[in-house]
């Protein structure tokens, strides 16, 4: 019952700043909240409550870890609960690197809403998406906004242009 219940509970957790970045990025209260890392502790704090609770199921499948260990364990209520809220919260830190990368290289919003929308479905594609964005020259037009394509890349984050 209380794996159904964390279950549930875990997504709700996290919609809240995936809707911020997706549906709300340009406004200021988004780039504060999300850039605050804490915001994965709701999830996190799930995923402890079922591994914790189930420590003696969950920490001989993850110490030698085998592929009949992990789907036996992943076959279990509290161990899909665990796998779940452990896929939320890392998603969740994944999409809000994303996102605040790409608003330091000003990538625009409606670019980038689906990339964090395949995020959230499909973490490891949305990264590998972005990363293929990232890789995209970007230049600037005369007046100085952010542009399409470039010859010259951004500098880093934390790195002045040259």
């Amino acid at each position: 019952m209380m794996a159904a219940t964390l279950f549930s509970l875990v997504f709700l957790l996290a919609a809240p700043f995936w809707l911020l970045m997706i549906v709300a990025p340009t406004w200021s209260w988004t780039r504060r909240i999300v850039g605050s890392p804490l915001i994965v502790v709701p999830p996190i704090l799930v995923y402890a409550i079922l591994v914790l609770t189930h420590l003696s199921t969950v920490l001989p499948a993850v110490a030698n870890p085998t592929l009949a260990g992990i789907q036996a364990l992943l076959g279990t209520p509290a161990g899909a609960a665990a796998g779940w809220a452990h896929f939320i919260a890392f998603d969740l830190f994944v999409g809000r690197w994303i996102y605040l990368d790409s608003r330091q290289r000003g990538l625009h919003p409606v670019l980038m809403a689906p990339v964090l929308l395949l995020t959230i479905l499909l973490a490891p594609l949305g990264l590998l998406v972005y990363l293929g964005v990232r890789l995209v020259p970007r230049r600037r037009d005369p007046a100085g906004a952010p542009g399409v394509r470039s010859e010259s890349p951004v500098p880093e984050p934390g790195h002045a242009p040259a």
